[in-house]
């Protein structure tokens, strides 16, 4: 809403400097009226709606399995790409004195993909990094998973539509294998479980760091993930997983298991 004025960012000002306004109010009394009904000024938000028609069911089958048969379960994501830059963060510091790290303009390490695997059950995560997404790197993500229950029942890995995942090849396998995958919707990858356990590895490895190199950065994900796994119920990470988890599944704009809000 404009009112005729050439703005989109609206304060309190120039709401009560509007001249089209019939009776004159003071900024005290916009901002008393604003907070009476009950509306403040916030960050505009975004969201991509999946136009994949199957939404809803693949939506629903990740719920079920979640649900019914968490130990069965497993998810898999490529996290990246994972650059060789400074990374903004939070830490201790003397008042006022923050750290301050160098600006970098040069970027000369390409870069690199994290590719995760996640078991619901176990509460695990592990991971290699890798040069490129492709099939073959998929295919060995997935092998590892079905070594994590070697008695040859199903197991259901959660994965995005990518192509590299879904390609004849892993099909094959997975079907000789016993193993099914269960894809996201387009333009929903948030459904998959294994993208609350990538806001933690991004806060505590990523976030306020200046790694000088690939190989460096590798070795930081791979302590973070032993530590991580030997103290899955550290009340950081879990704090940390919440956090993750409630951003990701804003954009549902309903969490899981809630009825779906009946159209107006």
């Amino acid at each position: 809403m404009k009112l005729g004025r050439p703005f989109t960012h609206w304060s309190v000002r120039t709401l009560a400097d509007n001249p089209d306004r019939p009776v004159a109010v003071g900024r005290e009394r916009l901002r008393q009226l604003l907070h009476h009904h009950r509306i403040s000024f916030q960050r505009t938000r975004t969201w991509k709606e999946s136009t994949d028609p199957d939404k809803e069911a693949k939506l629903d089958r990740i719920e079920y399995l979640t649900t019914t048969c968490p130990n069965r379960c497993f998810a898999f994501d490529q996290f990246g790409p994972l650059s060789i830059r400074l990374t903004p963060g939070v830490g201790w510091a003397p008042r006022t004195r923050p750290d301050r790290l160098p600006a970098t303009y040069y970027r000369t390490h390409g870069v690199r993909y994290f590719h995760g695997c996640y078991s619901l059950g176990d509460d695990q995560l592990w991971g290699v990094t890798r040069l490129h997404k492709s099939a073959d790197n998929t295919l060995a993500a997935l092998k590892s998973i079905r070594v994590a229950r070697p008695d040859n029942a199903p197991v259901y890995v959660i994965c995005d539509n990518l192509s590299v995942n879904t390609t004849p090849k892993i099909r094959r396998w997975a079907w000789r294998n016993n193993v099914q995958l269960c894809l996201t919707s387009t333009n929903a990858s948030w459904a998959n479980p294994i993208e609350a356990q990538f806001g933690p590895l991004r806060t505590f490895v990523m976030g306020n760091s200046d790694h000088p190199n690939h190989p460096v950065l590798a070795r930081e994900l791979q302590a973070y993930l032993r530590w991580r796994n030997a103290n899955a119920r550290y009340p950081t990470v879990l704090t940390a997983q919440r956090r993750e988890r409630v951003r990701v599944r804003s954009e549902r704009q309903q969490r899981w298991g809630r009825p779906r809000s009946q159209a107006a």
